[in-house]
């Protein structure tokens, strides 16, 4: 027979701030909880197309979620993009 321990709602409230203290920002900004691996670039256009293409194929949508997260275009013609991934197979 297993044991049935009494469980109080204090229990049940400890152990929820307690995960979520676990998944709070750390001091360095990065939080349990934020699991995605970003990178970004500043490139030419040309080559800032190149660079998202070899990420969408080396990291498949499907598999790692992989997408342009944020963009724009610099004053001098260069394209600044990070490019977010889930770490899947890592």
């Amino acid at each position: 027979m297993i044991a049935k321990r009494d469980y109080r709602p204090t229990d049940l409230a400890k152990r929820l701030a307690r995960r979520r203290d676990d998944a709070t920002p750390s001091k360095a900004g990065i939080g349990l909880l934020d699991r995605w691996r970003r990178e970004t670039f500043t490139l030419p256009r040309a080559e800032a197309r190149e660079k998202a293409q070899e990420w969408f194929s080396r990291f498949p949508k499907a598999a790692y979620m992989t997408e342009i997260e944020w963009w724009r275009e610099l004053d001098d013609g260069l394209i600044e993009f990070t490019m977010r991934r889930l770490p899947s197979a890592d």
